[in-house]
Parts: structure tokens; sequence; C-alpha cells
């Protein structure tokens, strides 16, 4: 298994250095990135060109990271930070997609794209493997719940973490092993619906709460989590992980991964490639047991193990993060306005659709710090940017 693994990353990565213009890599100091580069390394004689994207909050900088490989492959490395000035841009990030779109990444991706741009035309990046290998952490959540699911009763699981799921007191600040409010709820659910919960923003209750009387008429019976539930209930599985696995190959990766990485290169005029999402590649992985692909909850194990002939334990080895852009603490500081004016925007106003009392309320609770509503907040910036561009409301 190693050695195909290894084989199959070789080739997918090399068959995409191919081209007559310059060519480079994004290296955010992650794993998937770090693994490229590793691998244009061997397969190019030119110094690899890199470039990374940096925050001006220190707890989600992994540009560290980034230069340590970059030092390890001795490539071309370039750096750049993105801070709390550069919410000015979402307007024209906005205007990027031809639909809303609220991943707060959507801003770094961007920068890193301008950045990549200056010296190549080709980019290759990380993307896929996650999917592909259980890299994820909510995947690793989800196989120890359908654990659970499959020796408790659905009935029994619905009253006893449904109950303490509604009384247990809600942690945004922790790490999601300590948010057990969240893991009452999940296991209170069936997998498909749990797993749903897990990837969502906006928990439903909350978003029955957010919208107005005249929108939840509207809305009437429709959920937007039920096609990835549908997804995942029709997936052709063996187990839990794969369910999971498989609805966000078909759905997340598409819907948010690669729309997002698509729109911001494109914007810039820079090709990015994704050769971790080789379809051989891809292929092979889901042939992979459980095992292979999450031991414990060290999602992508096969692929870390592997490439311990290129890279450190501390690059592969350490805690997931995530390309996470800082908005938490920019709505906190020097956002803060911004976060507070949402509720009174005239563009969201006219559309009818929202509790503007609520949304105050959330937005004051976020500021204080008794709860993290940054996400939901920046889902709701982003809606009236676009609603701007388009024309609407």
């Amino acid at each position: 298994m190693e050695a195909e693994l290894l084989h199959l990353m070789r080739e997918a990565v090399s068959a995409r250095t191919v081209a007559d213009v310059p060519l480079g890599a994004f290296l955010s100091g992650g794993v998937d990135s770090s693994i490229v580069v590793a691998l244009m390394a061997e397969a190019t004689r030119d110094p690899v060109k890199t470039c990374t994207i940096g925050f001006d909050v220190a707890a989600l900088d992994e540009s560290s990271y980034a230069q340590q490989v970059a030092q390890r492959f001795a490539t071309n490395h370039h750096n750049r930070q993105v801070g709390s000035q550069d919410f000015e841009q979402i307007g024209h990030i906005a205007a990027m997609f031809d639909e809303p779109f609220a991943d707060a990444s959507a801003l770094p991706t961007w920068r890193v794209c301008e950045l990549a741009r200056e010296t190549v035309t080709v980019a290759l990046s990380g993307d896929g493997a996650d999917e592909a290998l259980a890299g994820y952490r909510r995947q690793a959540f989800q196989a120890r719940e359908e654990m659970v699911r499959a020796v408790l009763p659905s009935a029994l699981r619905g009253r006893v973490f449904g109950t303490l799921g509604a009384i247990y007191p809600k942690a945004d600040w922790a790490p999601r092993p300590l948010r057990a409010k969240t893991t009452f709820l999940a296991l209170a659910q069936d997998g498909a619906h749990g797993y749903a919960r897990a990837l969502s923003i906006t928990p439903p209750e909350l978003r029955d709460r957010l919208y107005s009387p005249d929108f939840l008429k509207v809305r009437g019976d429709y959920r937007a989590e039920q096609p990835f539930v549908d997804l995942m209930r029709g997936a052709p599985a063996r187990n839990g992980l794969d369910r999971a696995q498989y609805a966000d190959l078909k759905f997340w990766l598409p819907g948010d991964i690669l729309t997002k990485t698509d729109r911001t290169s494109m914007a810039v005029s820079l090709e990015a490639r994704e050769p971790l999402l080789d379809y051989r590649f891809v292929e092979f992985a889901a042939t992979l047991p459980q095992r292979a692909r999450l031991r414990g909850t060290q999602g992508k194990f096969l692929l870390k193990k592997v490439m311990r002939r290129y890279l450190p334990d501390d690059i592969l080895f350490r805690p997931k993060q995530g390309f996470v852009t800082p908005i938490t603490d920019w709505l906190r500081g020097p956002l803060a306005s911004e976060a507070r004016a949402i509720a009174s925007n005239a563009n969201l106003a006219r559309t009818g659709w929202f509790d503007s009392g609520l949304i105050a309320k959330l937005a004051d609770d976020h500021i204080n710090a008794s709860a993290d509503h940054s996400r939901l907040l920046w889902q709701l910036l982003m809606l009236e940017r676009s609603l701007r561009h388009l024309g609407v409301g």
C-alpha cells in the first residue's frame, strides 16, 4: 500500500509540473501543501517557487512552518501577511462569485493567488487529500460517534443526548473534544444529520430563530442540509467514515474548496492545479481500509507515514489547523463596528429575510466574547456584499 500510494502521488505531481510558463506552488505550512512541494522539488531541477500567506493573529499564523519547509527544499519562497485591513476587499471578493459565497478563507486564498501571480502563471495546490484520506477532524469524530450509534437505539439516543444537548452550556471557545453540547446534539440524530450539523456554520435551531416569520413561510419544508444528508444516505459505503468522505467529495469539495480556489485564482489569471485530486490517487484512496486512513484521531495516517522520508514529524503530525482566517478576533477588535452594523444594514433589511433584533444580539454576544458567532456574521457580511454586487435588495 505504501509503495503504491507514493508512486501515485509522485506521478500526479510530476504530470502537473509540465508547463511552458512559470510554475510554482502554494505552501501553507500544512501537511498537504508541504507534500506537494516536497514531491515537486524531487521532480524538477530548478528551485520550486513557493508562496505563503500569514495572518496578523499569531495563533492562526502558520507561515513559520511554511518557511521551515521552504528552507528544507531550498525553494524560492515569498511570504505576505493578511490582516483586518484587507476587509475592505470583501466586495471585490464577492464579485468573483456568481452567487453568495461565505467561506472566509476566500480572502487569504485570493491574496496568495495574487502573490503567486507576481512570479508564476501556474500554481500547484494541496486540495483534496483531506476528503480522500479522512484528514478532517470532523471525520474522526463522525467515526467515533457512529460507534455509539451502533450500540444505542435511536429512540434512546434521541431522548438522552437530545436532553443533554439542550441543557449543556455552549462553549464555542473550546476545542471540539470539549464542546460536549455539539457532540450530544450530533449523537441525538442519525449519522447523516449529525455529520451535516458538524459541517454547518449555523445549526438548524438557530436558523429557525434567525429567519423572519415571512421568510419561514416561504422556506416551507426546505432545509439546506438535505442534499448533503441524501448523499450520505445513498453513499456506496462500507461504514460511517466512508459515507462522510463520500459526501465531502461530492458536496463539500466542489461546492466550497474547489469553487474558492477556482474563482480566486482565475480572478488574477492564475491556473491552479490539484495533483492530490488525480483520479488514480483518489480511486486508490477509496480502496484503503479505514485503519490506513484514520488511526485513532490521526487522519491521513498512511499518507503521513509514507511522507516521513521527506518531511519531519513536526510538520506531519502537529495538530491540524487549516487555512483559518482570524475573523473571530477581527470581529471583536478592529472590525467590531462592522459586526454591529450588520443588524441595521439597509440591503439586508430590505430583503425581509432576517430578525434584525437577533442579529444585533448575536453581534453583541460575539464582541463581548460570550459566544463565537464570527462565521455567521461573516456570512451575513458576504451576503450583503453579494446582494449589492448582484443589484438585489
